[in-house]
Order: C-alpha cells, then sequence, then structure tokens
C-alpha cells in the first residue's frame, strides 16, 4: 500500500514536474530521428530477409515487419522491456511501501522514457494516473445500458472508444498541430487512456458480476491495487500484488504481434491513442490471441474433474498422450519464438509456490509442468515444448475468486494497453509513416515465381 505520507508529499512534486517524462522524451528524440534518417539514406534498398511464399499465405509469421524498442522477445531469456527481463524488472522496478511487486508507474515511465525509474519518478506517473481517473458520466450510462450477457471485451472496446470524444490529439490536430508534436498530444491521451483503465475494467467488472456495484479509487493505493479495491478485493494485500505481477509481466510482447500492430497499424493513419487501443483490443479477443488463459484454466479444471481430484503422474501421462492422440493441444504449452519456459511463467509460479501452494488446481499445474515437456519432446515435432503465460494465470485468478473466464481477457487488456500507447508515442516521435504492405494475386504471384525458378 502506498502510503498517505508519500501520496501527499510527491502530489505537490508531481504538479511541478508533471512534464518530466515530456522532457526527457523529447531530449532523446532528435537523436533517435537522426539515427533512423541515416539507416534510410544510407541502407534503404537492402533487403533485411526474404519472405517466402508459405509465409505470404501463413500470416507473415515470423516476417520481419516492424521496429520496436519497447519489448523484445529473447528466445533463450524470455521478454525483455527495455532491455530488462522479467526477473530483473520485478528486482529492480520501485514497490510501494509494505508489498513485493512493483508499481505499474515505474513500468509505464521505463516503456515511455527508456530509463530506469526512481521511486518519485514512479510516483509521479501513479498520482498523474490517479487525477486523470476519474470517469465521465456518459460512459457509466453506456455500460449500464448494456445487457448483462454482453462478453466484457465488448464493453471494454465501446469504453475505450466512449472516450474519444476527449481526445487531446484529434482536437489539436483540427487545430492545425505541427507534426513534430503529434507524439506530445499521443503522450497526452495515452496518460489519459491508461489512468482510467482500473476503473473501466471494475466499472464492467462490477456490472457484469456484482449488481452494478460502483467504487472509487482509494488515493493511498497504487495503480494495479486501485483495481483489486474497486471489484471488492480491498483487503486482499496478496491479490494486490497479483495485480501488481499480472499487469507488469503482460505489458508488451514486442510490436508486431496481433494486438500491437492492430494497434499501431490503425494509429498510422493518424487515428487517435483511442481507436488505435479500442483496435488492439478487439484484436486481443481473438481466441488465437488474449483468450489463451481462459482456454488454459478450463483445460486444468476439466482435467481435475476427469479425475475427480488431482490425478498421479501415470494418470495424466496417459491423459495428455490421448489428448495428443486425438489430435488436440496442450494449452499453455509452446511459443512461437521462446524456446525456454517463459519468463512469466515462472514468476507467476514463483508467487504461487509462496502464497498458494496447497491450491489444489495450483498443484495440477505443477504436475502438468512435469509431465507434458518431456512428452511433447518425444514427437521431436515441437521446437518449444515449454510452458507460456497462460499455462499458470488463469490459475491465480481462480484462487483469489475471480472465476468469471470472460474477463481474464480485459485484465490481459489493461496491462497490454500500456505496451500500445508506449509504442504510438513512440511512433509518432519519430515519424513513421501510415503503413501500406503490398497485397498480390495469386496469379500474379504464381506468375513471378516461373519467372524467377527458370
Amino acid at each position: 500500500m502506498i502510503q498517505a505520507d508519500n501520496v501527499r508529499i510527491l502530489r505537490p512534486a508531481w504538479r511541478e514536474r508533471k512534464y518530466r517524462m515530456d522532457e526527457r522524451i523529447a531530449a532523446q528524440l532528435p537523436k533517435w530521428r537522426k539515427q533512423i534518417q541515416q539507416l534510410i539514406e544510407q541502407y534503404g534498398d537492402s533487403a533485411f530477409e526474404k519472405v517466402t511464399v508459405s509465409q505470404i499465405y501463413g500470416g507473415l509469421r515470423g516476417v520481419t515487419t516492424i521496429v520496436s524498442d519497447i519489448s523484445h522477445i529473447d528466445p533463450d531469456a524470455g521478454i525483455r522491456l527495455r532491455g530488462y527481463t522479467i526477473t530483473e524488472l520485478l528486482d529492480i522496478l520501485p514497490k510501494a511501501e509494505g508489498t513485493e511487486i512493483p508499481m505499474a508507474g515505474g513500468l509505464f515511465y521505463l516503456l515511455l522514457v527508456g530509463e530506469l525509474p526512481t521511486f518519485e519518478d514512479a510516483m509521479i506517473v501513479e498520482n498523474t494516473w490517479y487525477e486523470r481517473s476519474s470517469l465521465p458520466p456518459h460512459l457509466l450510462a453506456l455500460i449500464q445500458a448494456m445487457p448483462r450477457n454482453t462478453h466484457p471485451m465488448i464493453l471494454f472496446s465501446q469504453a475505450i472508444m466512449a472516450l474519444q470524444s476527449d481526445s487531446v490529439f484529434s482536437r489539436r490536430y483540427q487545430e492545425g498541430m505541427h507534426k513534430e508534436d503529434y507524439w506530445e498530444a499521443t503522450l497526452e491521451d495515452s496518460l489519459n487512456l491508461t489512468a482510467k483503465l482500473p476503473s473501466i475494467a471494475a466499472m464492467i467488472y462490477n456490472h457484469l458480476y456484482r449488481d452494478g456495484e460502483l467504487t472509487s479509487p482509494n488515493p493511498h493505493l497504487d495503480w494495479s491495487a486501485n483495481f483489486a479495491h474497486m471489484i471488492g478485493k480491498g483487503d486482499d494485500r496478496e491479490y494486490h500484488d497479483l495485480c501488481r505481477l499480472f499487469f507488469i509481466i503482460h505489458s508488451d510482447h514486442e510490436g508486431a504481434n496481433a494486438s500491437a500492430h492492430a494497434a499501431r497499424l490503425v494509429n498510422s493513419t493518424l487515428a487517435d491513442v483511442y481507436y488505435a487501443c479500442s483496435a488492439g483490443i478487439n484484436a486481443l479477443a481473438g481466441p488465437l490471441h488474449g483468450l489463451a488463459n481462459q482456454g488454459c484454466i478450463t483445460w486444468l479444471l476439466q482435467v481435475y474433474e476427469h479425475f475427480k481430484g488431482l490425478p498421479s503422474k501415470e494418470q495424466l501421462e496417459t491423459y495428455v498422450r490421448k489428448t495428443l492422440d486425438n489430435g488436440l493441444v496442450i494449452p499453455g504449452y509452446g511459443h512461437a519464438v521462446l524456446r525456454t519456459t517463459d519468463t512469466r511463467f515462472t514468476a507467476q509460479r514463483d508467487f504461487a509456490l509462496k502464497h498458494l501452494p496447497d491450491d489444489e488446481i495450483f498443484k495440477l499445474v505443477e504436475q502438468v509442468f512435469e509431465v507434458v515437456p518431456n512428452i511433447l519432446m518425444e514427437s521431436g515435432k515441437i521446437k518449444n515444448p515449454w510452458p507460456n503465460v497462460d499455462a499458470i494465470n488463469g490459475t491465480l485468478q481462480y484462487h483469489y475468486g475471480v472465476r468469471e473466464f470472460d474477463f481474464y481477457t480485459v485484465l490481459f487488456g489493461i496491462s497490454r494497453i500500456m505496451g500500445f500507447t508506449a509504442g504510438l508515442v513512440w511512433d509518432r516521435g519519430i515519424g513513421k509513416p501510415i503503413e501500406r504492405p503490398k497485397s498480390i494475386t495469386t496469379s500474379n504471384l504464381e506468375k513471378f515465381i516461373q519467372s524467377t525458378t527458370k
């Protein structure tokens, strides 16, 4: 919990230095713009890699199409956020007093500025968020007007779009804003949107699952813990830390995954942050993307129900082999890039080992972790038999009473919008143009292949 004295001391500091992030980003932009321009001038005609026909028809998997300095997937070390591994960040980012997991404000500062934040830097972000966290009345009316059987991701996307009427970027663009200032307006919109995310998500959760109960943010809690507070878990400090952990580890995943690319593609047209992030959230809602965590917890519960409790190792091995023989997959295992256990899985597993070692579903996660990789390696057909982030995160939410599986992707979205918006600020800062890849007909592709293989 953030101590009240810290909040009172740092709020005046925030008001005096609220443009600290602006200044630090602005100081870096000339160097980045010059470096990129030199690369284009000197190597603009150089081919980075070839694109195969199978990649064209296979969703461009593995084709490098976007440069992002916000995050990168190291096949052997896991996701790196601004160069730091998850393990490093959980150790070095600023923490609120009496907590185990860092504040999201420090992470957002790092994503935006590219520099490790001090405690004061993190608190400036946290206080900026708190000051901007109130929701307009029309947003509440919109959510309340929707039927209770509406999917929470629909409500989340609608809520983001409902805030667009206050877009700083759109207003300033209409007023004739210079293109070199696009990033500043994008940053303002990004701070305004991210500030409201815990309140939006809590409002949706309460509308769907808690009879519409409304709770305001607590000024003595950080951004992550306030979500827990607003869904009725204000006294559960373990769940506060789980929210901090969840929002940090899901914040970004390179710039070209489906949701991040959707957001950046839309923003490249100079549609503002609200249009872009709504598009990214819509992509995240797909079962091949953000819904994966829901599939994992569902599968684990099915296994538990099948055996009426925890299976033996031999029983689980038989069950897994039968699942694979039937052409099905084991949810949460494998990754397109990683060649080791996902560090985001490891971070959550460490949390579970400390706080819920006797939870039956977590014990099943441990059994699956022991059994599945060896079976997958036997086939020789999979490059990464290890668990990814989705293999465990639903289990942790389930343990703490958040058992509405449809909502899990909203939690994912709260976090991922930090990565979206940091990328959008920098895209506008370095002046990326509108994305316009070229398409080709099948017949023209065949003619091209024939002409190059003669």
